[in-house]
């Protein structure tokens, strides 16, 4: 896998929550911080998204957002204060329960919205999503990241009509918008860590031959021929760029790819070894307990817990 879909797999639980959010009127909902990601996308009207650390930031027709790090925030239909929000911000849940009917042809101050959440472990957290913003805004720019824009139209279609295969369709497309708005983030902040580590083409060389197989015997002598640079210059771009070394970078990677397999697989711990590299499942379960401060077998049950509250949620 490469680096951006193994970093989302990593944290990724169970199927997206969603929901078609039709308001008019003035309305003003508050959703309190949680583990996850939360998104919208606004289908028609306008409407105002703020949080605690930002000014309310306007929202239109096609614009989409992602709040990577299920930050608290309000949405209204105006731009709302904090002091207003305080007052008169309602639970999102009640909100959603008194939103209005379909549309009809008079309804002229109708706004209407996708919204929802993806669940997220946030304990192992790849620094690449930790390094996005509380706010990922995404406006409806002509011509501006045509993937998302297809994937916004595909769902609120899927959301128009109910057809056969939606139940496999509309979960598949939220994560797809999850990847498209995270490429987007990426094509948009040019500056930030990990768009600078995946465009430089030394470092991403080093990256891609990791994520495609982390159990092999690699070395930053393999990696930089891999690259086609020295083992320096290798080393030197690599410890610069991503903030460690490439082969603690490596051991780091191996030991969340474990955590993965425990979460998701009933695999025992000497099949999980082979899989990410360790010689031994005793070698692998010291390292782990190093890491995260718990024995795999533990790790895996309280993994279990967390995705039983998810699937309850």
């Amino acid at each position: 896998m490469d680096v951006v879909s193994d970093a989302i797999s990593a944290v990724h639980l169970g199927h997206p929550w969603f929901h078609r959010m039709r308001t008019n009127g003035t309305w003003c909902a508050r959703l309190d911080p949680y583990d996850g990601a939360g998104f919208y996308v606004v289908i028609k009207g306008r409407c105002w998204l703020l949080t605690d650390n930002s000014a309310p930031v306007p929202l239109g027709v096609g614009d989409a957002v992602l709040l990577p790090h299920g930050t608290g925030h309000v949405i209204a239909d105006f731009p709302i204060d904090p002091a207003t929000a305080k007052t008169t911000a309602v639970p999102f849940e009640q909100s959603l329960a008194q939103q209005t009917e379909p549309p009809t042809q008079h309804d002229h101050h109708e706004t209407e919205t996708i919204c929802g959440k993806y669940w997220l472990d946030c304990s192992r957290m790849h620094p690449l999503m930790a390094e996005l913003p509380d706010i990922v805004h995404l406006p409806n720019r002509v011509g501006s990241h045509p993937e998302l824009r297809a994937a916004i139209d595909l769902l609120a279609g899927e959301l128009d009509e109910i057809r056969c295969g939606s139940c496999v369709a509309l979960p598949s497309l939220l994560d797809l918008l999850l990847v498209y708005m995270i490429r987007a983030w990426m094509t948009e902040a040019p500056n930030g860590v990990w768009p600078r580590v995946l465009g430089d083409p030394v470092t991403a060389a080093a990256l891609r031959a990791l994520h495609s197989d982390p159990a092999a015997p690699w070395s930053t002598d393999c990696l930089a021929a891999d690259a086609g640079v020295s083992r320096s210059t290798l080393a030197r771009r690599f410890t610069t760029l991503v903030g460690r070394p490439p082969m603690a970078y490596l051991t780091w990677w191996r030991l969340i790819r474990a955590a993965t397999l425990l979460r998701d697989t009933q695999d025992t711990l000497a099949a999980i070894a082979d899989r990410v590299g360790y010689r031994s499942p005793y070698a692998l379960s010291h390292a782990f307990q190093r890491e995260f401060g718990v024995t795999p077998g533990r790790y895996r049950a309280q993994a279990t817990a967390r995705s039983a509250d998810v699937g309850t949620d």
